[in-house]
């Protein structure tokens, strides 16, 4: 038979973690794309990397879909990029409203363009996921939705179109809401929501993480990755 039999525990070693993390501006999302303790790479649509220059982290700038292509190309492909053990894509939101300007561009419907915008993305999103053997940390804004019944506030990952916010939590087995917080000194702390309440949407697939961890990618795949006791 042509067939590879692998086993259960190494899944997550073999495909690498999947990570996305949601939070609001200034919150901490881009800085997380230092804390991976192993070579990385960005892609970026943003100009926000300002936090990140202390470090020095080869970043891909992306200004339209074709960028994102050639990116993925590049990682999935090149020769070059094969010592990269983190790619990060800061952020998804952002690339997002990248496509959706082209789409709206290209179609005088917008609801073919929100349409079509769902179905490049997703396919774009689960081919960056799927890249065999390396981890992948997504960041996205966060969007605040208030429940008409009881008037909490329910906060997500935000993406423009209401069919792709909807889809994104499914893509990945780590959905973390990026918390932080200032004492009544003025000190700032950061840490990940892991695991869902009434408030934030999160989860947490392979049952190792504690319901908040530190803002930290190496502690987290550590975790995720370590041998258990369980038979």
């Amino acid at each position: 038979m042509a067939f590879k039999l692998t086993t259960t525990r190494d899944a997550a070693v073999a495909n690498g973690i999947k990570v996305c993390v949601y939070g609001q501006s200034g919150s901490g999302k881009t800085r997380l794309c230092a804390t991976t303790g192993a070579p990385t790479v960005i892609i970026s649509a943003e100009a926000g990397l300002l936090s990140l220059r202390d470090n020095d982290i080869p970043v891909i700038e992306v200004q339209s879909i074709a960028d994102v292509h050639d990116a993925y190309r590049f990682l999935s492909e090149s020769a070059d990029a094969r010592d990269f053990q983190w790619v990060c894509l800061d952020s998804v939101s952002e690339i997002a409203e990248v496509v959706l300007a082209n789409e709206k561009a290209a179609t005088k419907d917008p609801r073919k363009a929100y349409g079509e915008l769902a179905d490049r993305m997703m396919e774009l999103l689960r081919a960056f996921r799927d890249i065999p053997g390396r981890n992948v940390y997504m960041s996205a804004k966060l969007d605040r939705q208030k429940d008409d019944i009881t008037g909490a506030m329910l906060y997500t990952p935000s993406m423009p179109g209401q069919r792709l916010g909807q889809q994104l939590p499914y893509l990945f087995d780590f959905l973390f809401a990026l918390r932080a917080e200032k004492d009544v000194e003025g000190n700032v702390s950061r840490w990940l929501q892991c695991t869902g309440d009434t408030q934030y949407v999160a989860k947490d697939r392979s049952g190792a993480l504690d319901m908040f961890e530190p803002a930290d990618l190496a502690a987290i795949a550590a975790k995720i990755t370590q041998p258990t006791d369980k038979e």
